[in-house]
């Protein structure tokens, strides 16, 4: 194996994530097709439980493992490296094994705890199978983690990558064609179908463990593997409490953001069923704003997945150096990057939710128009994670749990009621539910904002500018797309004329942006005009150059 640079490993990542994204946003196509809207509802519940399950049993270590690697190699302390390994899957054995099997002997009970007293969705018994056979998963997935945690310590980016590409392929082929095969095939239950899904999140985290293990063996020199040690002057008690220290602000913020959707599939089935929507239509919608929908998402979320890459480093380095100007630089930076690429395309898919979802899942009035409103949350969910992620690099642990905490009371406090509000005042209820979301993010950010305001040289003077701009350009296109709806409107007979309309109103949105930000000078001030003329360079073939 070969060492990657910071640049190169953050390529690397960068490229793996992206692809991994794209597959997990594609391949719900074919299934959702061979599933249908109900098995897409269980599918669901399976999905959110695995998600909190496997945030306690992986408990952040994969992220502490890789901070404590690289602190020890460092320092030449290579026997508590290896130490260090061996303790983080020993406490992901224990948090696995209890994991694994409260799910298998209480997945009833939790089915219970979601659907409440719903009739006329999907049954008791099939959404404790699907619990069920998704709990195999809590065991596996968190050891593949700290094996990444491990090579990616010692800056082995690629192999990491390599075996997360590995993992979704063969999660994803074991997705389709397991649940088409019995089905379509075997012609047995939807129910079935959906429980062999699941298991590919088991299946392929073995073939990626598999992957890495066999990386581990062959590099054993190279991973201070290959012999006994003498034994370092670091006690198991430190490694344990630089585990934990490293380990907990993880847990909590992707414990947090998995029981936000967890508690409003919840909240929503109850609330929906209790107005007069069917079962069946409940779970629809429900399934729609913390999964479905949540993939669509996926498409603006990993702008700051992405951008997090690089910004974290910089913010911890900065932060060491006391050079608070340059944190102030990056920090804004990445906020306008965020609200430059996340607002256009949140809002656009919002205006073609009606094509965009006909692609993905069909034509459905109720769930196009649940994401209408849910994708717009991924705008404050990109601002949550940088402001977020920079918090923690500059140590604000404090703020991060009181800000975590407050928006996650706010959300789960305030489902219930906008539901009911909006039922009121005759919008559609399940709206009450994002709603509810964005307030709760919104209130986060102002918590984590404000204390990061209270650093040297720290303004967002300039982000309000160019969140003002921004605003212009943005309004500019959708009142010009609106205009073009009334002469070129949607044409949903097929999936083939919504691509249409969706190449289409993209190609003449996103070229007005473009020219009115270019023209207001948000594109220059971003990114410079070094970059711009390295992109320029590449789609205009060199005939297109800015003077500096």
């Amino acid at each position: 194996m070969k060492k990657n640079s910071f640049l190169e490993g953050t390529i690397i990542a960068t490229l793996a994530l992206i692809f991994t994204k794209i597959l997990g946003m594609l391949y719900v196509i074919p299934f959702y097709a061979i599933i249908g809207s109900q098995g897409s509802a269980l599918y669901s519940y399976a999905y959110n439980i695995y998600l909190i399950f496997l945030s306690i049993s992986s408990a952040g270590i994969p992220i502490a493992m890789s901070k404590i690697v690289s602190e020890y190699e460092s320092l030449g302390l290579k026997e508590a490296k290896v130490r260090s390994f061996k303790l983080g899957i020993f406490i992901v054995s224990i948090l696995s094994a209890i994991c694994f099997i409260f799910l298998m002997f209480f997945s009833e009970n939790v089915a219970k705890w979601i659907v409440g007293d719903m009739t006329g969705g999907n049954s008791l018994e099939d959404i404790t199978l699907v619990i069920f056979v998704v709990s195999f998963a809590v065991l596996i997935i968190p050891f593949l983690s700290v094996a990444k945690g491990y090579l990616q310590g010692h800056k082995y980016i690629k192999s990491s990558s390599v075996s997360q590409m590995i993992e979704q392929i063969v999660r994803i082929l074991v997705i389709i064609f397991g649940s088409y095969f019995v089905i379509n095939i075997l012609h047995k239950s939807v129910s079935m179908g959906v429980a062999v899904a699941v298991s590919g999140a088991f299946i392929g985290g073995l073939a990626a463990i598999i992957y890495i293990i066999s990386k581990i063996l062959t590099n054993k020199k190279e991973l201070s593997l290959d012999k006994k040690l003498e034994k370092d002057n670091v006690t198991n008690k430190e490694i344990f409490k630089k585990i934990l220290y490293y380990a907990i602000p993880f847990v909590i913020i992707n414990l947090t953001v998995n029981i936000y959707n967890t508690v409003d599939m919840s909240l929503i089935i109850r609330t929906l069923s209790k107005i007069g929507f069917s079962g069946a239509d409940s779970e629809y919608v429900a399934g729609v704003i913390t999964t479905w929908g949540y993939k669509l998402n996926m498409i603006v979320t990993a702008v700051a997945t992405g951008i997090t890459v690089s910004l974290i480093p910089n913010i911890v380095t900065e932060h060491t150096k006391r050079n608070y100007k340059e944190l102030n630089k990056i920090f804004n930076q990445a906020l306008q990057i965020i609200l430059f690429i996340s607002l256009p395309a949140a809002f656009g898919l919002s205006f073609l939710a009606e094509p965009v979802w006909n692609v993905f899942y069909g034509i459905n009035e109720l769930g196009s128009t649940a994401f209408k409103l849910s994708i717009i949350s991924a705008i404050f969910s990109n601002l949550y994670l940088i402001s977020i992620q920079t918090a923690q690099g500059l140590n604000e642990y404090k703020t991060v749990y009181i800000a975590v905490l407050v928006g996650f009371l706010t959300n789960a406090l305030l489902d219930v009621p906008l539901m009911l509000l909006c039922n009121a005042i005759k919008i559609p209820p399940f709206y009450g539910a994002p709603l509810a979301t964005i307030f709760g993010l919104i209130l986060s950010i102002t918590i984590v904002l404000a204390k990061i305001k209270e650093y040297p040289e720290i303004s967002y003077k300039n982000t309000w500018k160019a969140l003002k701009d921004i605003l212009i350009a943005l309004i500019v296109m959708l009142i010009i797309l609106y205009l073009m709806k009334l002469i070129v409107p949607f044409n949903l007979d097929s999936k083939l004329f919504s691509i249409l309309d969706i190449c289409l109103y993209t190609l003449i949105g996103g070229t007005i942006y473009i020219l009115i930000t270019y023209k207001m000078g948000i594109i220059n001030r971003l990114f410079g005009k070094k970059m711009v003329n390295r992109v320029l360079k590449y789609i205009t073939f060199g005939k297109i150059q800015i003077k500096e």
